[in-house]
C-alpha cells in the first residue's frame, strides 16, 4: 500500500472541514441578511404607523378615516408581498450557493476516491489483481450512480422550486389585486 493513503485521508477530512465552515458562514451570511431585512421591515412599520396616525388625528369624518385604513391596506399587502420575495431571494441565493458547493464535493469525492484506488493498486501485492479490478469497477460504478441519484434530486429540486415560484406569485397576484379592487370602492366612495 501506498505510503500517499495516509496523507490522502488527511487532505480529505481537511477539504471536509472546511467545506462544513463553508456552509456554516453560507448559512450564517444568509441569517445576517434576513435580520437585517427584518429590522428594514420593523422601522418601515413604525415609520408607516406613525404617519397613518398622524393622518388620522386629521381626519374630517369617519369615511376619510375609512379610506385611510383601506390605503393603508393596501401598502401593508404590498410590503408584505416584497418583504417574502426578499426572503425567498436570499434563500434561493444560498440554496444555489449549496447546490453548487455540493456538486463541487461530491466532484472531489468522486476523484479522490478513484485517486485513493489507483494508488492503492499500484502497492497491492502480486495475485490481488482480480479484487482490484473488482475494487475499481465498484467505485466507477458507485461514482456513476451517486452522478446519476445527484441529477435526479437537482431536478426533483428545480421542479419543486419553479411550482413553490408559480404558487407564490400566484397568491401574491390574487392578494393585490383583491387588494386594489376594495381601493377602487373606496375612491369611488370618496368621489360620491
Amino acid at each position: 500500500m501506498s505510503s500517499l493513503v495516509p496523507e490522502q485521508l488527511v487532505v480529505a477530512q481537511k477539504a471536509a472541514l472546511e467545506a462544513t465552515f463553508g456552509f456554516l458562514t453560507k448559512v450564517f451570511e444568509g441569517s445576517q441578511k434576513v435580520t437585517e431585512l427584518n429590522l428594514q421591515a420593523v422601522e418601515s412599520a413604525i415609520a408607516d404607523n406613525h404617519d397613518v396616525i398622524a393622518k388620522a388625528f386629521t381626519a374630517k369624518d369617519a369615511q376619510e378615516l375609512y379610506a385611510l385604513q383601506t390605503r393603508q391596506v393596501q401598502t401593508a399587502a404590498d410590503k408584505a408581498q416584497s418583504y417574502w420575495r426578499h426572503v425567498y431571494e436570499i434563500i434561493s441565493a444560498i440554496r444555489a450557493e449549496f447546490a453548487e458547493d455540493a456538486e463541487a464535493q461530491l466532484k472531489a469525492y468522486q476523484h479522490n476516491s478513484q485517486a485513493f484506488f489507483d494508488d492503492f493498486s499500484k502497492g497491492a501485492p502480486a495475485g490481488y489483481e482480480t479484487a482490484v479490478a473488482t475494487w475499481k469497477s465498484f467505485v466507477k460504478t458507485a461514482n456513476e450512480a451517486s452522478s446519476a441519484t445527484y441529477e435526479a434530486a437537482k431536478k426533483a429540486t428545480q421542479q419543486v422550486v419553479a411550482v413553490a415560484e408559480s404558487n407564490v406569485s400566484a397568491a401574491s397576484s390574487a392578494s393585490t389585486r383583491r387588494t386594489r379592487q376594495a381601493v377602487v370602492v373606496v375612491d369611488a366612495v370618496e368621489k360620491q
